[in-house]
């Protein structure tokens, strides 16, 4: 197969170029508007037992969970006041008339409080109330909703009014992200160029990544834009094919237009020096595509629709970020030929081969210091509180994030998405039952209100009188009760209290009780994560382990790229904790610590930053063995290998923290997790992993790196190697 790219490069290099060029309009045609195809969704466990109950509250209770909260503030006067009470029934019928509205609940709609009572949809000044909706449809229908709903808030006589609510929050973090992605894309591509004009001392070949870059994102966004009609694909997913594509664009570049100036500058001519290339660098390539798309692809074992989005972007932007280097970037080289320029540095006394000779002289003191310094820097990940992040995703002046702050402070009652305990099935007539059902949820911890079909009923109140209610908690097909706790949604104690409530024994004879709410969907996406976690990291290591076997022949180095990519990684999860959840740095970074890490970002993380690193180690090992087979010098291999690779790996690096810190500039929390992380894990793994780990302790394990069962060896002569026919162009 190279032999063939060869060829292709070396004689048909006009025709590839013509045609590539042809090609860009019609991708940038098809793709460019694919960010109208992605949701802004995903983040719910289909089957779980939060989404089924859900469903059964829409189908067969009209009712749901408090999609939209719309927060009134009144100019003048109490909520109970007659004139406001006739406009905000007005407003809740208004409301409710929108077709993808089910359910419509407000102060006014819930019945007469008396005077002592606090209603829950009433500030406990009386100044300010709440006005909660359930929506119809999936996350992107009930998005539009709220994009309807955007009216109500505009200011009228009577009040000033600011929306929130999952929905409501889901449409702003959507509009935030996809203009954060634009600011940081006109961030990344000055600093991108700049920094290729130092790295590559010419104007020419520092444009060969960017065009490579430009086909690989126009390519996987056509890629997602045919994906997205057909399952659900996360429009956070775009953030990672920019960034990808970019930087494994500038990586594979870096490599293949290196590689050729040195065959150049050897003396070879132009197609001999491409056969070289392209044999040996463009072999690494596909090796170092291979082991990221086996990372990214782990993501598809967990069913949650936001993760399988990165799978599908992640690895449809490594292969046309493959395609595109070892097809146009070849064809390029063959145009410009000598106008890349030369490169003649000696590789051992290179910067970084002097660098790994210090190292391969005191291997064991290299890898203590640098190995305690990690497994310290990670210390704070073991403090990890997975869940998932509410309104303070969202930058301090939105309004979404405004109308909860508003419910925070104002309201004792500030949980407007209650937990629901549905009892489907059950006899509506069973007030045993139901009482019984009652005193059970009453009994648990921070329950401060149990809001039932024959009334509402209040922890440690027995002076409390049930109230009648409308039929919203009962049907001809079962019960349910809603629950209130006196903690917020995204607290533990909260998620604690649903499983509580899932352990409980059903009052009901063969009615199993289900538990649904946002802290329950929470609590079932955290334990989607953690169950599917040892199937995706066997995938990522067996599919790693065994492509880096078939390039080097050796069953130790394997191992031990694993073993230092995930010890590479510690830093970065490290600070996760420390910067996101505890808080440091957030005055800097301009975020709202929560207490916690969004479930998702660690193990999104985990696959991106691994096959990255994976990446730079595929870089290393392949000149590192190529060097080997040449002399058979194992301690001078490691010496010439990382002295030609050294300036490659720390300048992608370097290229990739900047697109990377473009992200971080997003005002959307989880974006910002994600930028900020990713750039602590390519700095670290370039300057201290690539530069003192790998060589010191390939120096420790010697000769033993490249060994490996007869068997397998014999496998290896077989099959390892990615190319049998030899190159026949003239020198």
């Amino acid at each position: 197969m190279l032999t063939r790219l060869t060829r292709l490069a070396s004689r048909h290099h006009r025709q590839v170029l013509i045609a590539a060029l042809v090609l860009v309009p019609v991708l940038a045609v098809i793709g460019g508007r694919v960010e109208d195809h992605l949701s802004v969704g995903g983040f719910i466990v289909p089957d779980s037992e939060s989404a089924r109950g859900e469903e059964i509250l829409q189908e067969s209770f009209d009712a749901g969970s408090a999609d939209w909260v719309l927060v009134l503030s009144l100019t003048d006067g109490k909520v109970r006041d007659d004139d406001v009470t006739a406009a905000g029934l007005d407003l809740t019928e208004a409301i409710g008339a929108d077709p993808g509205v089910t359910e419509v609940l407000s102060y006014w709609t819930l019945g007469e409080f008396n005077i002592t009572e606090v209603s829950p949809l009433e500030s406990v000044d009386g100044k300010n109330t709440v006005i909660a909706a359930s929506f119809d449809g999936d996350e992107d229908e009930q998005r539009e909703t709220a994009a309807r709903l955007e009216t109500f808030t505009e200011p009228a006589d009577m009040w000033t009014a600011v929306a929130s609510g999952p929905a409501e929050i889901s449409r702003q973090a959507r509009e935030n992200a996809e203009k954060d992605l634009q600011r940081s894309e006109l961030i990344a591509a000055p600093l991108t160029l700049i920094a290729l004009l130092v790295v590559f001392r010419g104007l020419r070949p520092a444009l060969l990544p960017l065009a490579v870059a430009i086909f690989a994102v126009l390519g996987t966004f056509t890629v997602l834009s045919v994906i997205a009609r057909i399952t659900t694909v996360s429009v956070f997913a775009l953030n990672l094919t920019t960034a990808l594509g970019l930087g494994l664009s500038i990586d594979y570049c870096l490599l293949m237009v290196a590689r050729f100036r040195e065959e150049l500058g050897r003396g070879r001519s132009v197609e001999l020096a491409l056969s070289h290339t392209i044999q040996t660098a463009g072999r690494t390539v596909l090796y170092s595509g291979a082991t990221v798309a086996a990372s990214l692809t782990a993501l598809l074992v967990f069913p949650v629709a936001y993760l399988r989005s990165f799978a599908y972007a992640g690895v449809a932007v490594v292969a046309v970020a493959c395609g595109a280097s070892l097809i146009v970037l070849p064809s390029l080289l063959a145009w410009l030929g000598p106008r890349v320029g030369l490169r003649t540095t000696s590789k051992t006394e290179s910067f970084w081969g002097r660098q790994a000779r210090r190292v391969t002289r005191h291997p064991i003191p290299w890898a203590l210091t640098v190995t305690v310094i990690l497994i310290l820097a990670g210390l704070p990940f073991l403090r990890l509180e997975p869940g998932r992040i509410d309104d303070r995703v969202l930058p301090e002046d939105n309004s979404a994030r405004v109308a909860t702050e508003q419910l925070r402070d104002n309201f004792a009652f500030r949980n407007f998405n209650g937990l629901g305990v549905l009892a489907f099935g059950a006899d509506a007539n069973d007030e045993a039952g139901l009482d019984e059902l009652t005193e059970q949820i009453l009994a648990l911890d921070n329950v401060i209100r149990v809001d039932t079909p024959t009334g509402a009923y209040y922890q440690n109140d027995n002076a409390s009188k049930p109230r009648e209610f409308n039929d919203r908690f009962s049907s001809d097909e079962g019960v349910w009760v809603q629950v209130i706790s006196n903690k917020d949604v995204d607290d533990p104690l909260t998620e604690q209290l649903v499983r509580n409530l899932r352990s409980m024994e059903s009052p009901y004879e063969d009615v199993e009780l289900v538990v649904t709410g946002a802290a329950a969907s929470t609590v079932d996406s955290v334990d989607a994560v953690t169950s599917r976690l040892p199937v995706a990291l066997a995938i990522i290591g067996v599919i790693t382990l065994v492509v880096l076997f078939l390039m080097t022949g050796s069953v130790v180095v394997p191992v031990t790229a694993v073993v230092l990519n995930i010890l590479s990684l510690t830093a970065a999860f490290g600070a996760l904790v420390w910067i996101f959840q505890d808080g440091h740095l957030s005055g800097f970074l301009d975020f709202t610590a929560t207490g916690r890490v969004d479930v998702f970002t660690p193990i999104l993380m985990f696959c991106i930053a691994f096959g990255l690193s994976m990446d730079y180690e595929v870089f290393l090992l392949s000149r590192i063995k190529e060097e080997y087979d040449i002399s058979g010098d194992n301690d001078e291999a490691i010496v010439a290998g990382i002295g030609a690779t050294g300036r490659i790996v720390t300048a992608a690096a370097v290229l990739l923290a900047i697109v990377f810190v473009a992200i971080a500039t997003s005002g959307v929390v989880i974006v910002k997790m994600f930028g900020v992380g990713l750039t602590i894990a390519v700095v670290v793994d370039a300057f201290l992993v690539r530069a003192t780990l790998t060589p010191a302790l390939m120096q420790i394990v010697g000769r033993a790196n490249w060994w490996a069962p007869r068997p397998l060896r014999r496998f290896h002569l077989r099959w390892g190697t990615w190319e049998n026919e030899p190159v026949t162009l003239p020198d």
